[in-house]
């Protein structure tokens, strides 16, 4: 596992505004989040109760990706943007469960996120991960950071997931701008995943959820099906296309959770680069 050095723990927390990885955090129970966090997860829960049910389900799609890519589709590396603070299992327990050998990398721009890197995010002894921290928005910087360069071949294919992590940008220009630099950067038989918050299924309820995010400094937007279906263009889109997260090659877990629709605010889809 590589991380940077001890100096670069010493950062600001930014704990004087809400993050969505911490929100995340709080919202499945994790107890790495600060006031701001908390109070953005409570004023959103308060008007929103199934909150918890829809990052659940996030979550679970991610799993489901990692292991369908991994399993099924013979990927050996991933590159995972806005991994978000540790919770076991990680892509990298779900992926070399399958592939020992499978390499990882995880990015985050949440200083939090770092501190805890070396001690959650552990390899296999046949395969690798590494952690960057960087910002969604500064692509080319997480393509030429050296600790992907040393992990990952990106002239074989490779699994990129943005897993909750683009609707924390406002701009839908920015937003396609740096998931397209991204999907440009590696090769023919790559798979691409992404999952999103939408405000298709409740409107009213979803919309408090993004007011409560804003109004404690971060970012939140929510996108429809066909705003999301844009960020595939160019590629192959696996069925069942863009679903609510929980419909995307459900599993028990999934169809159990999920009592209602409404329950589950984030749109997902995998789509292959032909």
């Amino acid at each position: 596992m590589d991380v940077p050095s001890g100096r670069d723990l010493e950062v600001d927390l930014q704990t004087g505004r809400a993050h969505g990885a911490r929100i995340y955090d709080y919202v499945l129970g994790g107890k790495d989040n600060y006031a701001r966090d908390r109070a953005a997860a409570e004023a959103a829960m308060s008007t929103f109760p199934t909150l918890q049910i829809s990052m659940r389900s996030n979550r679970a799609f991610m799993h489901r990706v990692g292991r369908f890519l991994a399993a099924e589709r013979g990927i050996r590396q991933f590159l995972d943007i806005g991994t978000g603070i540790p919770t076991s299992p990680n892509l990298h327990e779900v992926v070399q469960a399958v592939a020992p050998s499978a390499r990882i990398v995880y990015t985050d721009n949440d200083p939090i996120v770092l501190a805890h890197a070396r001690a959650l995010m552990k390899s296999t002894p046949e395969g690798r991960t590494t952690y960057v921290q960087s910002d969604l928005r500064e692509p080319d910087a997480i393509l030429a950071a050296p600790q992907l360069t040393a992990t990952l071949d990106l002239t074989e294919p490779v699994g990129l997931l943005a897993i909750a992590v683009v609707h924390f940008i406002d701009d839908e220009d920015e937003a396609h701008r740096v998931v397209r630099r991204l999907l440009d950067a590696v090769p023919s038989g790559s798979y691409f995943a992404m999952s999103t918050a939408t405000g298709d299924f409740d409107p009213a309820g979803t919309a408090t959820v993004e007011r409560a995010y804003r109004e404690r400094g971060e970012v939140l937007k929510h996108r429809t099906k066909a705003q999301v279906e844009r960020f595939f263009d160019g590629w192959e889109l696996l069925e069942p296309g863009v679903v609510q997260v929980h419909k995307w090659r459900p599993d028990d877990f999934a169809t159990a959770l999920v009592k209602n629709d409404s329950d589950v605010a984030l749109l997902g889809g995998v789509a292959r680069k032909p």
